[in-house]
């Protein structure tokens, strides 16, 4: 009978499916049996929200290898359309879970239809445009979303840029049962929060599943053609803004799924969450998990958003103690002797278990 075998990245990416199930029944039954702190079982749910924003942002960074700054931005463009759909939708879809799905579809779109409008430009050129032209966005989008005023009544959405500082949400002329949904700088208020662990593990595996399946594809690996060598990818055919617009809107569509959920995970939110340190935390993420390397995005989404919370018992020291924890890593990922010493212990453990 002929052996069956499984590639090597077939295996590491259901190995990467079973940590993350295994990973979300385990704390589902500590959450059930009230092993976690109150604190740990409110980050379960921006964990989840960072990993998919970690793996989405390493299929531009790592991926197709162009620096982007403002990954934060398209978070903020689903949670605040999120917000509006499921607020808006409240009584034409009561279901709780299908009203959150409605919004991270919502969310996606929006952000995938901004990511298009950003990329189509930019993706064109060479150099750091990419990053100069993303970290705008981000900031663009958060002073818009300042002066955005939007509500909700019988008649539908009810819409207003207070650009000048003069306008409150009394010039929508809302009905007496009317919701006013963002208020300006003072962002989302009086949210209905419906998101949930579950929800949060869904979208993780979601964005798993596009982003390895994209890698292992035909079209990733004609992304990671044109990231190593430009131009011998256009010397063979490869259609190089094509490629890059598709992993970049792919990108940005995740962020925006996050962000929905994230969004609608708070009854108050406001558009200076998502500013410039967002985005360097979330490409903190990355580089620290390794560029192109899926499953360490995943563990250190995971372990960097639980260590502030898990050192704040040491109050002014623990800030302090989390840059040392990250200056550490990024020294031990990035020495020779550590990767040669590591590569010389795995062999032996190998050896090892072969003569044992």
């Amino acid at each position: 009978m002929k052996k069956l075998t499984i590639k090597r990245t077939t295996r590491t990416d259901f190995i990467t499916y079973l940590g993350v199930i295994i990973a979300f029944i385990v704390m589902t039954v500590l959450r059930d049996q009230g092993f976690l702190t109150r604190s740990l079982t409110g980050q379960l749910v921006p964990i989840c929200c960072y990993i998919s924003m970690a793996v989405s942002l390493n299929l531009t960074v790592g991926i197709l290898g162009e620096l982007s700054l403002g990954h934060a931005g398209f978070m903020s463009v689903g949670a605040f359309s999120g917000i509006i759909a499921a607020m808006s939708l409240q009584s034409i879809i009561p279901s709780t879970p299908l009203r959150l799905a409605v919004a991270m579809v919502v969310g996606a779109l929006f952000a995938a239809i901004a990511g298009f409008i950003v990329g189509v430009p930019v993706l064109r050129l060479r150099g750091d445009y990419l990053a100069i032209v993303t970290l705008a966005f981000g900031e663009i989008i958060k002073d818009l979303i300042n002066c955005l005023l939007v509500g909700y009544d019988s008649n539908g959405l009810h819409m207003a840029l207070n650009l000048t500082g003069s306008k409150s949400i009394t010039d929508l002329n809302l009905e007496s049962d009317g919701i006013a949904i963002i208020k300006g700088a003072q962002g989302a208020t009086g949210t209905t929060t419906i998101s949930s662990f579950t929800a949060g593990f869904v979208l993780v595996m979601i964005t798993l599943v596009i982003v390895l399946n994209l890698v292992r594809s035909r079209t990733g690996r004609a992304v990671m053609a044109i990231r190593d060598n430009r131009i011998a990818a256009e010397s063979v055919g490869i259609n190089v803004t094509k490629y890059k617009l598709i992993a970049f809107v792919t990108s940005a569509a995740l962020a925006g799924a996050a962000g929905a959920l994230y969004g609608l995970n708070f009854s108050s939110l406001q558009a200076t969450k998502f500013n410039f340190n967002t985005s360097i935390l979330i490409l903190v993420f990355v580089v620290l998990g390794g560029l192109g390397n899926i499953w360490g995005s995943v563990i250190a989404a995971t372990v960097l958003t639980i260590l502030p919370e898990a050192l704040r018992g040491f109050d002014d020291y623990r800030m302090l103690i989390y840059a040392i924890v990250l200056i550490l890593v990024m020294l031990a990922t990035n020495n020779a002797q550590a990767k040669a010493l590591l590569g010389r212990i795995i062999p032996k453990r190998k050896g090892a278990q072969a003569n044992g």
